[in-house]
């Protein structure tokens, strides 16, 4: 089952900025055959299920195993049966009813 998925990783305890854990995950995420897509509060997931979800459980172990003691993450995850959807589609969606 395909899913797409919004995660977004916050180090707990880490100091003000957050950058170097979150490029270290962004790492992690491109070694999974899944796309992504980052945005200013996270990132987007597609793909299979259990790639999605093994991403982030790799994110996750890995963070912890270089130093972070604690990590709190959001996801929200979305499916669909009728037809595979892209990141593209879904934006162009709600543009196409922006456009006069």
């Amino acid at each position: 089952m395909k899913c797409m998925a919004d995660l977004c990783v916050i180090p707990i305890g880490e100091g003000v900025s957050v950058a170097d854990e979150i490029a270290r995950c962004q790492r992690i995420l491109q070694r999974f055959p899944i796309e992504t897509r980052m945005h200013a509060y996270g990132t987007n997931l597609y793909g299979d299920w259990d790639d999605v979800f093994a991403a982030v459980k790799a994110c996750h172990a890995e963070l912890h195993e270089g130093g972070v003691t604690r990590l709190s993450s959001t996801i929200k995850v979305g499916t669909r049966t009728d037809k595979d959807q892209t990141f593209d589609d879904k934006i162009g969606a709600v543009n196409n009813r922006l456009a006069p």
